[in-house]
């Protein structure tokens, strides 16, 4: 807020304060500087209410009488009408001659607009890394978790869960691309998005690492082919795909009045190729997959667990505090 003193009283009342205060301590005592105290008392601008109680209160003088509070942009709308009604005094109409305006543009542009480069709707530059097995579990993540859309890429992950993963998820791409990561909280669900939004990283991920833009059922996904010719890029794009779209659960069971237990893995996808190509993987590396409930590829195995966590491994902590637990 900021107040009105009738004409003269300001300069008045700030020379009375400082006979009690240097213009240096009153500077330092309402957080301005010594020339906007030297303003107030030319009244060039008003003093704001809060210094007001600040100055009277630490020098015992009383708030001045006949003073007004205004808000602080009061001006705005005063300075709005008279801009309003010049602009109506000299075109009959607000926004001037819109013909006129019109025709200027269009000599503009054709002079000199059209020839001009925008740089708000360029493309950002990305870094385009080589194929890697860091690049193939990017891939294995955004089949996982992860969606393309014409303008941005998002990957999908549980906000408590996942917390720790989502960190090695961030690291991994601006490692790769380095490109800004906007993060997403869902309200309605403990989910988080992490968006990024570069027209270039989307035609790399199509044209370059073969992935898909729209939705990853509806086209049957699979994993991109210079992937699959690779073993090492085939067990980086699975790590990627069961850290996102997989689960470690324990199996437990009774047999002659006891209770058994031990850890399982599954992979869950509604791609048929994508769940083959992931079975496949799997028997490549002496693994014994089977298939379960129509859209799950399993391990059962206590030593099929074991040679999985030491041949492919996992980068999400959660998977491997359910393992080792």
């Amino acid at each position: 807020m900021r107040v009105f003193f009738p004409k003269g009283k300001q300069r008045k009342f700030i020379n009375g304060v400082i006979s009690h205060l240097s213009i240096k301590e009153i500077a330092k005592l309402c957080n301005f500087s010594e020339r906007t105290i030297r303003d107030w008392r030319r009244e060039k601008f008003l003093v704001d209410f809060k210094s007001l109680k600040i100055i009277c209160k630490k020098t015992g003088l009383k708030i001045p009488p006949n003073i007004k509070l205004r808000d602080r942009y009061w001006y705005t709308t005063k300075g709005a009408r008279k801009g309003g009604l010049a602009v109506f005094k000299k075109y009959g109409r607000i926004g001037g001659n819109p013909e006129y305006r019109k025709k200027k543009w269009y000599e503009w542009w054709e002079r000199e607009g059209k020839y001009k480069t925008n740089i708000i709707s360029l493309a950002k530059p990305i870094n385009k890394p080589n194929f890697s097995e860091k690049l193939a579990e990017f891939v294995g993540i955004i089949l996982g978790d992860g969606g393309i859309s014409k303008s941005q890429i998002t990957i999908t992950l549980h906000s408590e869960n996942d917390k720790e993963y989502s960190r090695f998820v961030v690291n991994l791409i601006k490692k790769l691309f380095n490109v800004y990561i906007g993060t997403c909280h869902r309200k309605d669900s403990k989910a988080t998005s992490y968006n990024i939004s570069r027209t270039k990283l989307i035609h790399f991920c199509i044209e370059k690492l073969g992935l898909k833009q729209g939705n990853k059922i509806k086209q049957q996904v699979d994993i991109p082919e210079w992937i699959k010719k690779n073993k090492l890029y085939s067990i980086a794009c699975v790590r990627g795909l069961v850290d996102t779209d997989g689960c470690i659960f324990t199996h437990r069971y009774k047999s002659k009045g006891k209770w058994y237990s031990y850890k399982k893995l599954s992979f869950t996808s509604y791609s048929e190729p994508l769940r083959q190509s992931v079975f496949r993987i799997f028997r490549n590396n002496k693994l014994n997959p089977r298939f379960a409930q129509r859209r799950d590829v399993r391990l059962d195995s206590i030593k099929d667990m074991h040679k999985y966590f030491r041949i492919i491994d996992s980068h999400n902590p959660n998977h491997l505090k359910r393992y080792k637990n």
